[in-house]
């Protein structure tokens, strides 16, 4: 798990959120409210198709416009194998997770399940995780090759 969240609030700009995607080498960050509930998820993706789709400098596009406000997360007591379920299950490359007052404490990235099933000790099976990965990126709409 990375460790802590990285967070932004519900009212940043797109350009702050970006600088912390950057200064934290990640491509996704934890929305909070004001009492640092969880709310939602924003990926470099959301702020990329909001520059686009907006014409609008980023600097002037709020988190609450672009975020995902339904979240798939979980508890730090959920083990690593249903964390994996939850992944392929939801189509989502990352989970938050948060404590007993829905807070966020760190994230599980697709990064962390590779780095756990090449550990000697790991309960993650290789080929499960490969089953993971091809769910995970499963075009919802796929593309026809032959047409």
């Amino acid at each position: 798990m990375s460790y802590p969240a990285i967070t932004c609030h519900v009212n940043d700009s797109l350009a702050s959120v970006a600088r912390q995607m950057w200064d934290h080498d990640c491509g996704s960050v934890a929305v909070v409210k004001d009492e640092g509930v969880l709310t939602g998820m924003i990926t470099d993706r959301d702020i990329c198709m909001a520059a686009y789709t907006q014409g609008r400098a980023l600097d002037e596009i709020l988190v609450n416009s672009v975020m995902a406000s339904h979240v798939v997360c979980a508890t730090s007591d959920v083990g690593v194998s249903e964390i994996e379920r939850m992944m392929a299950e939801h189509q989502l490359r990352r989970i938050p997770i948060i404590d007993a007052e829905h807070r966020p404490i760190g994230m599980i990235t697709i990064a962390d399940l590779v780095t756990e099933c090449v550990r000697p000790a790991s309960h993650l099976e290789q080929g499960r995780l490969a089953h993971t990965l091809a769910s995970i990126e499963r075009r919802r709409n796929p593309i026809n090759l032959e047409a």
